[in-house]
């Protein structure tokens, strides 16, 4: 099967651009195994299905994105500015994917998690998932908010809001192939959150 030591990174980047090029209903572990270059045995070393490796491949995507979204939410940053930047990150993380034929791979596979008998597995170990990016934007609200730039003592409630928006504006995007799309998104959260215009043009 190759190199033992890099066989899983493989199968997990294979699953990503078989996923990101076609679907992930379409792709199959033959599929998988052939363009990692590993032995379909091999392949049920490390994963026990299909949607194992694919979880693994959205966690450690959610891994390696991070640190970044750690930089962005930095309670150094004004929280506004935060959110600015947070939009930012997305329109550029997705202008990255569409040069790798990739467009909204999250949006994608949300279709197979919701009708997949694993998505209780898929939820649980997958961190990057909805509750983890609210936590974020849940601080910059709460922060915004005690600085008297908003009205939203429940933080939660708006995060999930702004969650929801946000997705609703990558799917819009992906339906129409146009990541322009999102370029308003800060606009739209910040109308959400009632921000005046004069504090939208200090921030």
């Amino acid at each position: 099967m190759g190199r033992v030591s890099d066989a899983k990174e493989r199968l997990m980047k294979a699953v990503s651009e078989l996923i990101w090029t076609g679907s992930y209903g379409s792709t199959t572990i033959d599929q998988i195994c052939d363009a990692a270059g590993v032995k379909k045995g091999s392949f049920y070393y490390f994963f026990d299905s299909k949607a194992d490796v694919a979880v693994a491949a959205l966690d450690s995507e959610w891994k390696a994105r991070r640190p970044e979204l750690d930089a962005i939410f930095s309670p150094t940053i004004p929280p506004l500015e935060r959110l600015r930047k947070y939009c930012e990150f997305g329109y550029q993380f997705q202008r990255t994917l569409v040069r790798s034929a990739a467009v909204c791979w999250v949006v994608r596979c949300s279709r197979w998690v919701r009708k997949s008998a694993r998505r209780k597995i898929f939820c649980r170990k997958n961190p990057g998932d909805a509750g983890s990016k609210r936590k974020y934007l849940e601080s910059a609200i709460r922060d915004a908010h005690a600085a008297g730039l908003v009205q939203a003592p429940d933080c939660c409630s708006k995060a999930r809001t702004l969650f929801s928006y946000y997705q609703g504006v990558l799917t819009e995007a992906r339906i129409n192939n146009n990541l322009e799309i999102l370029r308003d998104a800060i606009r739209g959260m910040y109308e959400i959150l009632g921000v005046r215009e004069s504090v939208t043009a200090a921030a």
